[in-house]
């Protein structure tokens, strides 16, 4: 019994120990707790900083120098739950003002976090910063600070953010055999003199977010990418004078201002230029291009530009994409492209554009020869649909069975869709259509179309997406379209067809919506029942179009489709690998609206 009750108070004074042990907060370093008062002693609390802002107050009124006082409770103090070191270290608006020495940078070596945003520093960075080999994040925006950055800092291994914004006299320069190879992701270095340390390619392509004005490249710089960032302001008219660039690439930014006139300075040697997604307003330089311009790729979407299409577009003979979506433009349709021998994506998507597209190319003219991608939709377009233009799209008739391992070459061989969506046009869908047999995706919604659904969409083999609501079709939907294999997005809803919804294959897969607000269709997944037997599939509805071959049997129509749904079988297995590589992708391209993806990688691989 005695054993017993020395066993259980053993146990409870083990068990109260660990507890204790666990509830203590685990106590800085002296020698750590010693340099933060030192640190301390180099400022002095500005009061009337504390009266001018709510959020603003003396942090370090607290960190007191009596002995066994830890320093990990202090504010803007947080320690290591493991081992008590000073890991963070933040007095970002503390009514602060003194110098910075390099007391941190000897004593808390475990530091990855230093915030002193709105400290009035008024002093140089210490060299000795790039000792702190743990630092993640450094915050010295508006400290007063001046003089050169400590450039070694930006190799610290662990380093992802810096921001130095608002030091109005503090640069940077990059010595010439600095060769940057740190993880540095976020630069903010807004009023600065910064422009030197971005110099470095390297480290601007790193970079995940670089902010303020567009740092101004080396002359003898040839690819320059700075996409996907906060960059702020105009482009300079320097870059005009980059006449070694190749490829300039500042899309995903904030930029604003006019496009420089004089970058047709730059269209002998700029292959790819890429202004997508920023601020940019006024016209398109009238003189982009030359009778000698390299310019493969225009991307200039997502802006604010206005006026026509410059005519000298017409002059660059190697132009591959031509993006202008989602501007101000205020034209008719640039009939004057055809001409151009290599076009293959053209974007013109959300505009003003307006009027007919009318204009009868030659006989055996050439007339956009390898166009593969057009985009018209959102514009105010009226008038037929264009026939003749639509017959000249020779590239998009021809399917290339091949597997390719570049998004680049999958874009030029293998993708090819049409988008006339949300305009005006009116009449019937141009049978023509149907010798596209590249087509991957077809938008025709949301216009005025009237008239049957073409038999000839059957042949197109290689359809994924078909997009014919908000029309005013009539007749029913055409059984050929069971033969489509690959059609994956199928939608008539809003219209006024009639009859059956072929049934069986990728029909059976259809959404209801697809098929709504046909008054008189009816058949699965409608709720509206047909009159004969679900079991039984009605003719082809080629009877509808020819009735002068009212003596085909059923029989023989039903051998038609099976013929055509056995070669749409080959046809997949042919192209399975590339429809499985790239179905997800035009999926996406399609229905994001973003069909110069291509182009990102067309920059970094070609």
């Amino acid at each position: 019994m005695g054993f017993s009750i020395c066993l259980i108070l053993m146990l409870f004074n083990l068990v109260v120990t660990n507890f204790v042990t666990c509830v203590q907060p685990f106590a800085c370093h002296d020698h750590e707790r010693i340099a933060l008062l030192e640190f301390k002693q180099s400022f002095v609390i500005d009061k009337n900083i504390a009266s001018r802002s709510e959020s603003a107050y003396p942090k370090v009124l607290q960190w007191k120098s009596e002995e066994n006082n830890n320093c990990c409770s202090w504010d803007g103090i947080e320690c290591d739950e493991e081992n008590g070191h000073v890991v963070s270290l933040d007095l970002s608006s503390s009514c602060l003002f003194g110098s910075i020495n390099s007391i941190l940078s000897r004593h808390l070596t475990s530091l990855e976090h230093l915030h002193l945003s709105g400290v009035g520093l008024s002093s140089m960075l210490p060299d000795s910063f790039a000792n702190l080999k743990s630092l993640a994040s450094l915050a010295l925006d508006d400290c007063e600070l001046y003089g050169e950055f400590p450039v070694k800092v930006f190799q610290l291994s662990n380093l992802r953010f810096v921001d130095v914004s608002f030091n109005y006299n503090l640069t940077c320069h990059l010595p010439a055999d600095f060769h940057y190879n740190g993880s540095l992701s976020v630069l903010g270095a807004r009023r600065t003199g910064f422009a030197g340390c971005l110099n470095s390619i390297e480290m601007i392509e790193s970079l995940e977010k670089l902010r303020g004005p567009l740092p101004i490249p080396p002359p003898s710089l040839m690819d320059y990418n700075a996409s996907n960032n906060m960059l702020n302001g105009d482009i300079s008219p320097v870059f005009c004078n980059l006449t070694s660039l190749q490829s300039l690439a500042l899309s995903n930014n904030n930029l604003s201002g006019m496009i420089p006139q004089c970058f047709g300075n730059l269209s002998d040697s700029l292959s790819v230029l890429d202004l997508r997604n920023n601020s940019l307003h006024g016209n398109i330089p009238q003189t982009l291009c030359n009778d000698s311009s390299n310019l493969k790729l225009i991307d200039l979407s997502y802006n604010q530009l206005q006026g026509k299409l410059p005519r000298s577009l017409s002059k660059c003979l190697m132009l591959e994409g031509l993006a202008l979506s989602n501007n101000q433009l205020i034209d008719v349709f640039p009939s004057w492209l055809g001409s151009l021998p290599e076009l293959k994506v053209l974007t013109l998507r959300s505009n003003n554009l307006h009027g007919e597209i009318v204009g009868k190319p030659e006989k055996d003219s050439k007339y956009f020869p390898k166009l593969r991608v057009i985009d018209l939709s959102g514009n105010h377009f009226t008038g037929l649909l264009p026939y003749d233009y639509i017959s000249h799209w020779d590239s998009m008739k021809t399917i290339n069975i091949q597997r390719v391992d570049m998004y680049y070459n999958a874009i030029q061989d293998v993708l090819a869709f049409i988008d006339l969506s949300s305009n005006r046009f009116e009449g019937e869908i141009p049978k023509c259509i149907g010798n596209l047999e590249a087509l991957r995706s077809l938008n025709l919604s949301n216009n005025m179309l009237t008239g049957r659904i073409p038999l000839s969409l059957g042949d197109l083999s290689v359809l994924e997406s078909l997009d014919l609501s908000r029309n005013n079709l009539s007749g029913e939907i055409p059984q050929e379209l069971k033969q489509l294999g690959f059609l994956s997005h199928f939608n008539v809803s809003h219209n006024n067809l009639r009859g059956s919804i072929p049934q069986g294959n990728q029909f059976n897969t259809m959404e209801q919506s697809c098929f709504e607000w046909n008054p008189s269709l009816c058949g699965d997944p409608l709720p509206k029942k047909c009159g004969y037997s679900q079991g039984w599939t009605p003719p082809s509805s080629s009877f509808e179009e020819d009735n002068d071959d009212l003596e085909i049997s059923i029989k023989s129509d039903w051998k038609f489709v099976l013929a055509g749904f056995a070669s749409g079988l080959v046809v997949g297995l042919v192209l399975g690998d590339v429809i499985i590589a790239r179905s997800q992708t035009l999926t996406w391209l399609h229905y994001n609206n973003s069909y110069l993806l291509w182009q990102r990688k067309f920059v970094t691989e070609s």
